[in-house]
């Protein structure tokens, strides 16, 4: 059986939990080292048995905590060329940890990782998808103004996905953000909304996904309720029904709930 837990999601920070048959991968350490270690240990996972880990890109809500996460822990930390250089430039990470940039695939143990290139104003955004020993697949598609052809390519038939549903249109146009961060929030390098993210679940439910988590949510310009009645919307338009053909999580900011089961 593998678990999987979104552990802290938003702009404030984010990390995901994958297990599987005794390992252990990190996606994000967007927080630091300690919160990050108390939230492993409160599901029962010392830090010091994380395999990998594993940065989508180098905004700091996904990559703070990873250098003193790495250095304490001894873990091996992996992304892109451009996501290791950007971090190395701002300091975040260093030569004293393991960095191990790859583009494409690579394999940890049981556990193939298949990345690709999302729309995101960083030096690069990547999503991953990690297909499991036990012939399950999890996905990670946050941090994209829109869904890329690539990212689409690789994640469809993934049994679960971590999709990103950050902000309601409206809530966005209404709001107090001044007019160069609406522009950037909507824009196709900025964030997934509620709408377009519901509009590519119908594409996944129909590939074979049957769990949704939907993530890194917006506290300003977004809703638990609103995204999740949006999912459960788009979702209904192609007669599936929750719980029967899917079920759907909506990540807190921090997660206290526990893990997923596949």
């Amino acid at each position: 059986m593998a678990r999987v837990c979104q552990l802290f999601s938003g702009s404030s920070g984010n990390a995901i939990l994958i297990s599987s048959k005794g390992k252990n991968i990190l996606v994000d350490v967007g927080v630091s080292a300690k919160r990050c270690e108390q939230s492993l240990m409160a599901l029962g996972i010392l830090p010091k048995d994380i395999n990998a880990v594993f940065v989508t890109h180098e905004h700091r809500d996904h990559c703070c905590g990873v250098r003193v996460f790495s250095s304490r822990n001894n873990v091996p930390v992996y992304s892109s060329y451009d996501c290791i250089n950007a971090m190395a430039e701002q300091e975040i990470v260093n030569d004293k940890i393991s960095l191990n940039p790859f583009d494409e695939r690579l394999v940890i143990d049981d556990i193939e990782v298949l990345a690709f290139h999302q729309s995101h104003d960083s030096a690069d955004c990547l999503g991953y998808r990690f297909n499991l020993a036990n012939q399950r697949s999890v996905s990670i598609c946050t941090d994209t103004g829109y869904v890329t052809d690539e990212a689409k390519s690789v994640m469809n038939g993934s049994d679960l996905v971590f999709l990103e549903s950050n902000h309601e249109i409206s809530m966005v146009e209404a709001g107090p953000y001044p007019y160069y961060l609406k522009k950037r929030i909507l824009g196709p390098e900025g964030h997934l909304s509620n709408f377009a993210c519901g509009e590519y679940m119908k594409e996944l439910a129909k590939s074979g996904t049957t769990r949704f988590v939907l993530s890194h949510l917006s506290r300003e310009n977004n809703m638990p309720d609103i995204a999740r009645q949006n999912a459960v919307t788009a979702l209904s338009e192609i007669n599936y029904r929750e719980n029967v053909d899917y079920r759907l999580f909506v990540s807190p900011p921090e997660n206290r709930g526990g893990a997923i089961a596949l």
